[in-house]
């Protein structure tokens, strides 16, 4: 008697868990469909290409090759177009600068969508924060777009950029034609890490290696994640080898600067180590942050 009352509640179990699954499962549903209503009715006044009514454009984007596709897509909309990756999630695609100029001066907050595939890599920082929290972040930020203190640095992207048009000029001797993305990224890397963490010229170390191949992966892996609309479910997309190598290469990237800032930190308690960084002929970007922590938990004088 008893083994078949335990499988009778097994069994109703079952049923009340399926029934949630789907319940839940069609409420999701429901609010995907009044986002997409909502969306299209933002931009109905904004023409576009025909949509396939499950892949959106991204199909077609696959197909011929995402930059080639955008390009075509100016010539026939000039001003600005519908873009649609999978059923759910949907753009305006701004071409003409008066348009851009009417949409970027506003104060709207921002959009939650694009930002919410880079979240594990970059943190809940202030790219994406609005109220309170975005203005003492950046608060913190203000002493380093000062012009006396950005001036400086465009001897440093000028550095990157020779050592990056030596690299061609070697190339171009072959008299044939050549791939210039992965130039071009490791020349902003370069200059990121001169400017942010202190890195001194010359090649990169393992560790920057590391760190350098991370972010590569991590850009890629995040346009691949946008345009892949089935990816769009996180709990499909972490189940991945997509995902997994997705988070692997946010391990590698929070690992380093975590490793920099330790370090950095270590240093400015050191008195000589302190005084030397103050003489160099810019601070980076980390110096200028922590001393403005250091110097917002000194007491004031009265």
């Amino acid at each position: 008697m008893v083994p078949i009352l335990f499988s009778m509640s097994l069994s109703r179990l079952g049923l009340w868990a399926s029934g949630l699954i789907l319940a839940l499962g069609f409420l999701k549903l429901i609010c995907l469909l009044v986002r997409r209503q909502s969306l299209a009715r933002a931009m109905d006044s904004f023409t576009g290409p025909p949509t396939h009514w499950l892949f959106g454009h991204a199909l077609e984007m696959q197909q011929t090759g995402s930059l080639d596709k955008v390009v075509s897509w100016t010539h026939q909309f000039p001003y600005a177009h519908q873009l649609w990756i999978g059923p759910f999630l949907g753009f305006l695609n701004i071409y003409e600068p008066d348009y851009a100029k009417a949409v970027y001066s506003r104060g709207d907050p921002k959009a939650p969508d694009p930002y919410d595939f880079i979240l594990p890599w970059i943190g809940n920082g202030l790219l994406v924060l609005h109220g309170p929290k975005w203005f003492q972040h950046r608060k913190l930020l203000t002493p380093a777009f000062h012009y006396d203190v950005l001036k400086p640095y465009v001897a440093v992207f000028a550095s990157s950029t020779r050592a990056m048009l030596d690299k061609w000029e070697e190339k171009a001797r072959e008299h044939k034609s050549f791939d210039i993305f992965c130039d071009v990224g490791h020349m902003a890397l370069d200059s990121l890490m001169k400017c942010t963490f202190g890195k001194q010229d010359g090649g990169l170390g393992h560790r920057e290696s590391s760190y350098y191949h991370a972010v590569y992966n991590l850009t890629v892996m995040t346009q691949q994640h946008l345009q892949e609309f089935l990816y769009h479910n996180d709990f499909i997309y972490w189940l991945t080898p997509h995902g997994r190598r997705f988070l692997r290469a946010c391990q590698v990237a929070h690992d380093h600067t975590d490793q920099v800032i330790r370090e950095r930190k270590a240093a400015l308690q050191d008195a000589k180590e302190q005084a030397k960084i103050q003489n160099r002929r810019h601070l980076d970007f980390l110096d200028i942050l922590l001393g403005t922590q250091v110097s917002e938990r000194l007491p004031t004088s009265t």
